[in-house]
């Protein structure tokens, strides 16, 4: 599939019908070009975590003292160095800072990046998340409040992460002692990469965006799959809150639904909310109506 026409297919919205009418949007979902064409802040402090240019963060801090919670956002754009970044997040940054959580929204190599792709893509957000351990004296963090949350492939990469204790010692991925968190906000997440794969829409360039992440199924000699995707680590032992928009053709919400009924089936406290009236990128966008829902989640949480 062309960048062009991948770009089209993620600006496109088909509608669907409605999961929960809690809360309904009354205007078209947007494209991420119409996220971006908005003015948005910058942060506080761009750090680096590794020699990489591409690993580092941006941590956006709140005006008052004290000890704050810190979310962690990871953004999307189908793991492909080609689409956006991490400035897909600003705008949530901005409100959430606003609100008084800490925020460090990290950047990771992607496919088509130097080492992008298995193993350069997950140790990356290990090595950011884990990096919170130094940035916490200085800035003020509460690590015994932190929340991991991702958009789209984000989301996926926000679960792995909040599974890094459940990585067999045999992955080149496992690491200890990862950074505890409190729990994962999943927004429109590809939580599992073995479903999106086989079913998935081709928005995102279809199996071979997969491949091209963790390798080709068969490959290698290894389960692809069984230290990149979610539900390969369950139970997670983490609180998770796996929100999708009814609308949303990139990561329709029957994934998200799926993924929480097997993580509640193998003991984690997992919900589903599917929001009506909204698509992709309402639930990364403050001035949806979908907005205080995610917020809400992330309260829950922490606070």
């Amino acid at each position: 599939m062309s960048l062009l026409s991948i770009l089209l297919a993620l600006g496109a919205c088909a509608p669907q019908p409605p999961v929960l009418p809690d809360p309904v949007e009354t205007r078209q979902p947007i494209t991420f070009s119409q996220l971006l064409a908005m003015p948005r802040q910058a942060a506080d402090h761009r750090i680096a975590y590794g020699a990489d240019p591409l690993q580092f963060g941006e941590l956006w801090l709140p005006r008052t003292g004290g000890r704050h919670p810190v979310i962690v956002l990871i953004h999307g754009g189908c793991w492909r160095a080609d689409l956006p970044g991490l400035e897909l997040m600003d705008y949530m940054a901005a409100d959430l800072r606003d609100r008084g959580y800490a925020v460090w929204n990290i950047e990771y190599r992607r496919i088509g990046h130097p080492d992008g792709g298995y193993p350069g893509t997950f140790t990356d957000v290990a090595e950011a998340l884990d990096h919170l351990r130094t940035l916490a004296p200085t800035h003020g963090l509460d690590l015994r409040r932190v929340a991991v949350s991702g958009h789209s492939a984000g989301g996926h990469l926000a679960l792995w992460a909040a599974g890094r204790d459940r990585l067999p010692p045999s992955s080149p991925l496992h690491a200890r002692p990862p950074l505890p968190v409190r729990g994962v906000v999943s927004l429109a997440g590809i939580a599992d990469l073995a479903a999106y794969r086989a079913t998935g829409p081709d928005a995102c360039g279809g199996p071979s965006t997969i491949d091209g992440l963790v390798g080709a199924p068969g490959t290698e000699g290894r389960d692809v799959f069984a230290d990149t995707s979610p539900p390969a680590l369950l139970p997670l032992g983490d609180r998770q809150v796996v929100i999708s928009g009814a609308l949303d053709h990139i990561v329709p919400p029957t994934f998200g639904q799926a993924y929480a009924e097997t993580a509640a089936a193998r003991g984690d406290a997992a919900t589903s909310v599917v929001l009506a009236g909204a698509g992709h990128f309402e639930l990364i966008d403050p001035t949806s109506a979908s907005w205080p829902r995610v917020v809400r989640a992330y309260d829950d949480l922490l606070k």
